[in-house]
């Protein structure tokens, strides 16, 4: 049997250390490599894999993170459980230094997220989901106090989480878009909800605040088109299901499976499930 509750609290510890990692980088000169699928990675990318990975080492479960091993699917296709890891999601926003970069944690189970952390290391905004238990989000001030302290006491910052949502959808129809990979497909959907709609708001960010947005109650949704991974999306997902969301892969209309055979993503929408609107 897994112990949700301590494995929930050793994920958010891991993610606020890892955090740590990335900003004692973040104001250095650091050098930004180009992976074989052209994408950036820093060293405070691997430094935060490396303290996430040696963290859960102690479950005994699998780790799949983008800047570890990437293990081939013959070796991963039976396991029941996982973690999927992003140490530094949004490395296009770290090395510009706009704050929008985060920690994502999530354990897998049979394909399905069960536990979910998305920690922000600038503004030190923590969210957190585990099934059955629901979504919560500690302000940046909480986990900014316990780290000066030194000692990171996950259960007294439990104790000051907020559940999500935390409010009602805004009266003006709100979507969100990555501020670093706009696309055709986000432009037309913009439009054709600006026909819908008597008036509509976007809210540009990066990296997987824009599912945290969601999971808060301030925006109606979050297309996505275009190239992502598991680790982009895991945390996430189990962050706005648990608050009380979906999110839709869009050729299969389910939920995104995860420990699939192609890691690659197909498009998808994070939503709240009081919005009826057209996924078309």
């Amino acid at each position: 049997m897994i112990d949700y509750a301590s494995y929930l609290k050793l994920a958010i510890k891991a993610a606020i250390e890892a955090g740590e990692q990335i900003l004692k980088i973040y104001d250095t000169n650091f050098e930004v490599e180009i992976k074989k699928d052209s994408t950036p990675v820093t060293k405070a990318d691997k430094a935060a894999s490396e303290c996430i990975i040696a963290s859960l080492k102690q479950t005994n479960i699998p780790v799949l993170s983008e800047e570890g091993i990437i293990y081939d699917y013959e070796q991963r296709k039976n396991w029941k459980h996982l973690w999927i890891v992003d140490p530094l999601d949004g490395t296009k926003e770290f090395i510009k230094r706009n704050g929008e970069f985060t920690v994502n944690i999530a354990l897998i189970e049979d394909q399905k997220p069960m536990i979910g952390v998305i920690y922000s290391p600038v503004s030190r905004q923590l969210y957190y989901a585990c099934v059955n238990f629901g979504s919560f989000k500690v302000d940046g001030h909480n986990v900014l106090s316990q780290i000066n302290s030194q000692t990171i006491i996950v259960d007294e910052l439990m104790a000051l989480a907020q559940k999500l949502p935390l409010q009602t959808q805004p009266k003006v129809y709100t979507l969100i878009a990555s501020r670093s990979h706009l696309s055709k497909e986000i432009s037309e959907r913009i439009a054709l909800n600006k026909l819908r709609h008597s008036a509509v708001e976007i809210i540009n960010t990066g990296s997987s605040i824009k599912f945290c947005i969601i999971a808060e109650g301030r925006a109606h949704e979050y297309p996505r088109y275009g190239t992502t991974m598991e680790w982009d999306t895991a945390a996430g997902q189990c962050i706005i299901e648990n608050a009380g969301g979906k999110v839709l892969d869009l050729e299969t209309n389910e939920p995104i499976k995860y420990n699939r055979e192609n890691l690659k993503n197909n498009n998808f929408i994070a939503y709240c499930t009081n919005n009826n609107f057209d996924r078309t």
